[in-house]
């Protein structure tokens, strides 16, 4: 049997409506089996990622001011979860190198961003040099 593509959307619509209900379903028998709200996990949720974007000019002002060799230590390991020696290997230094950068990258991030998570007016116009 060949399908029409409006029969192949309702097709895939009423698959996305099924799994909806089912989850829904079960996150409501989880709330009734333990009394924790689904929907108040999601909501810290949204908090989360509301500081998050709020923090976003910031942290990416902070990672501006890095060498370009601290920044991209501190990218792999933090954003790609490489791993030292997976570093290592894909920009050709030694692993000793790698573990310097990234502990230089992560003081001097801290250093740039104070406890309100904004950079600090002398740590923006500061910028690393190391390659």
């Amino acid at each position: 049997m060949r399908w029409t593509r409006g029969q192949w959307l309702f097709g895939i619509a009423a698959n996305l409506i099924r799994r909806h209900w089912r989850t829904e379903r079960r996150r409501l028998r989880a709330y009734a089996r333990t009394g924790v709200d689904p929907i108040g996990d999601e909501a810290a949720e949204v908090e989360r990622r509301v500081d998050a974007v709020a923090a976003a000019p910031a942290v990416a002002a902070a990672l501006a001011s890095l060498g370009a060799g601290e920044r991209e230590v501190l990218l792999l390991f933090a954003w790609a979860d490489l791993s030292y020696d997976e570093i290592s290997t894909a920009l050709g230094i030694p692993v000793g190198t790698v573990r310097s950068r990234l502990s230089r990258a992560r003081a001097r991030v801290r250093e740039l961003l104070s406890p309100t998570g904004q950079v600090s007016a002398e740590g923006a116009t500061e910028g690393g040099t190391n390659g």
